[in-house]
C-alpha cells in the first residue's frame, strides 16, 4: 500500500467521441485509486477551442456514468484555470525558465527546411534563447512572440515507468518547448504539469502516445520546484485488424455499445482484460478486479479488441442476471424495437433466450417470437405440412387442450406420444410448430417456447393454419 492515499486522474480531451481504448485509459487509473483507498480525479482538456465541443464532453460525463467510473474530483475544464496558467507562466520567466521567442511561423518552417535538407532532425535551434554573453537578435516590431520552455541543454531525463520499466531521453534530442502561444494561451505539456501539481496527482495512468511527453513535462515539473508523478504508459489498444484502435479505424463510441445492449459490468470486466491479468481469471466482478488490480501486472504488448469475445464476456454476465433485473433492462430495448409486453410473461421469456443471445439488443429480438405478429411464410410452412403431419397436428390441438398443467414438460409429453402414435421424428412435427405459433423457423426447445404462451393461443394458432 502507498504511505499516502494514491491520485490519479482521466484527462480526456472532448474533441470527438470516446471509445474502448480511450474508457480504458479512465478504467485503469479509477481501479487504482479505488483499490488504495485514494480518489480518482475527472479533468476536461478542452485548450483545443477549435475542436472542443460540449457534445463531447457530454458523450465523455455519459459514457463514464454508464461504465459506473465514478469520480471523486472534478470535472475541472482547464479553460476555467487560465488565471492559473498566466500565474505559473509569469513565474517561469521570472525564474529564467522560459523566454519569448519572436521567429516567425515561416522563419521556423524555413529553419526546418534547411535542417531537413542537411539530413538533420528539424528542431527550433535556440535563435532568441538567452545564454551568457549571446546578444539576442532585434526584437521585431508589432509581433506577439510565444514563450518557450528554457530545456536543459546537456544530460538527460529518465524515469522508472511502471510499465515500461526505465526510459531516458538525451536532452539534446528536445528542443524548446513552447509553453504558450502568442496570444498568451498556454499549451498542452504546460497546462498537465501545472495541473498535476495543483490537484496532487500521485500516479499518471495513460496512453503510451504519451510517452514523448513525458521528458518535456519532468522538467517542467523539476522547473516548477516539483516531482513528477509515477508513470505507467499503456500500450495500444489495436482493432481486429491488428491497427491502432481509432475512430479512422472503425472504432465505436463507448455509448454504442450500451445502446446495442452490453452490460457496464461485462465492459468493464472485458477492458480490465485488455492489458492487464490476474493469473487465469477471465470472468471476475467489478469488486473482485479492484481488489486485484495492481501496476505490476499490466501487460508490456499491445492489446487487440476481440469483439467476439466482448460479446462473450457479456453473454456470461446476462446469465448470471437476476430476471427481474434482466426483464427490467429489457425493456427500453422492447420499446426501441416496437414490441409490446403482452400475453408471455417477461421474465421466463428473457430467462429462456438469453442462452442463445449475446446482448440485450439481441435478447429483445428474439422476444419478437413471442411479442411480435406471427407471419409465417406459407412458402416455407406448406411443404412441412404433408397429409401425416396435418392429421398428428389436428390430435395435437385436442391433446394439448386436455392437457391438465401447461407447462414444458406435459408439452413435451404429448408431443413424445404422438410422434411413436404417427412413426413420425420430432423435427417433423416441431418445424411446422414453430412457424405456426411463433413464425420462425428456429426457436428454443419447442415444447419450452409453446409452454410460455397462453394456451388458447398455442391452440387458435395452430387451428388457423390447419384450416388454411
Amino acid at each position: 500500500m502507498n504511505p499516502t492515499p494514491a491520485r490519479t486522474r482521466f484527462a480526456p480531451s472532448p474533441t470527438g467521441f470516446i471509445h474502448l481504448g480511450n474508457i480504458r485509459s479512465a478504467l485503469y487509473p479509477w481501479a487504482f485509486a479505488r483499490h488504495h483507498g485514494g480518489q480518482f480525479v475527472l479533468r476536461i482538456e478542452d485548450t483545443d477551442t477549435e475542436r472542443s465541443t460540449q457534445a463531447a464532453v457530454d458523450v465523455i460525463l455519459q459514457s463514464m456514468q454508464w461504465m459506473g467510473l465514478d469520480y471523486d474530483e472534478g470535472p475541472i475544464y482547464q479553460m476555467q484555470r487560465m488565471p492559473r496558467y498566466r500565474d505559473v507562466l509569469r513565474q517561469l520567466v521570472d525564474a529564467g525558465h522560459a523566454y519569448p521567442c519572436y521567429m516567425s511561423t515561416a522563419e521556423l518552417d524555413a529553419l526546418r527546411e534547411r535542417q531537413m535538407a542537411a539530413g538533420l532532425k528539424p528542431r527550433y535551434d535556440g535563435t532568441w534563447r538567452p545564454e551568457p554573453g549571446k546578444t539576442l537578435p532585434p526584437v521585431p516590431e508589432g509581433v506577439q512572440p510565444v514563450l518557450r520552455f528554457r530545456t536543459p541543454a546537456h544530460g538527460s531525463v529518465s524515469w522508472q515507468d511502471r510499465v515500461k520499466g526505465q526510459v531516458s531521453f538525451d536532452n539534446a534530442e528536445l528542443d524548446d518547448l513552447v509553453i504558450a502561444r502568442p496570444d498568451g494561451t498556454p499549451t498542452y505539456n504546460f497546462c498537465v504539469v501545472v495541473d498535476d501539481i495543483d490537484m496532487r496527482i500521485s500516479h499518471v495512468i495513460r496512453g503510451d502516445d504519451h510517452v514523448n511527453n513525458t521528458p518535456r513535462q519532468i522538467h517542467i515539473f523539476r522547473a516548477l520546484g516539483s516531482e513528477p508523478p509515477v508513470y505507467a504508459h499503456l500500450p495500444t489498444v489495436l482493432n481486429e485488424q491488428g491497427e491502432k484502435l481509432s475512430k479512422r479505424n472503425g472504432a465505436k463510441s463507448v455509448l454504442q455499445y450500451r445502446d446495442e445492449g452490453y452490460l457496464p459490468d461485462a465492459m468493464v470486466n472485458y477492458l480490465a482484460r485488455l492489458g492487464w491479468s490476474h493469473g487465469d481469471a477471465e470472468v471476475f466482478s467489478r469488486e473482485q478486479f479492484v481488489q486485484w488490480f495492481d501496476l505490476d501486472h499490466l501487460g508490456r504488448s499491445a492489446a487487440q479488441f476481440d469483439g467476439e469475445k466482448l460479446k462473450w464476456i457479456n453473454a456470461q454476465y446476462l446469465r448470471a442476471l437476476p430476471l427481474p433485473q434482466l426483464a427490467q433492462q429489457l425493456r427500453p430495448f422492447l420499446e426501441r424495437l416496437g414490441l409490446r409486453e403482452h400475453g408471455v410473461d417477461l421474465q421466463a421469456a428473457a430467462g429462456l433466450l438469453r442462452e442463445r443471445a449475446g446482448t440485450l439488443l439481441e435478447i429483445a429480438e428474439l422476444c419478437e417470437m413471442f411479442y411480435g405478429e406471427a407471419q409465417p411464410q406459407e412458402q416455407d410452412l406448406q411443404p412441412l405440412l404433408t397429409p401425416t403431419v396435418r392429421e398428428a397436428l389436428g390430435e395435437l390441438v385436442g391433446r394439448l387442450q386436455a392437457l391438465a398443467q401447461w407447462d414444458a414438460a406435459s408439452i413435451s409429453a404429448a408431443l413424445k406420444q404422438l410422434l411413436g402414435e404417427h412413426k413420425l421424428k420430432m423435427p417433423q412435427l416441431a418445424m411446422p410448430l414453430r412457424h405456426m405459433v411463433t413464425g420462425r423457423a428456429h426457436t428454443p426447445s419447442v415444447d419450452a417456447v409453446l409452454a410460455l404462451f397462453p394456451r388458447a393461443t398455442v391452440l387458435e394458432r395452430i387451428r388457423a393454419h390447419l384450416r388454411a
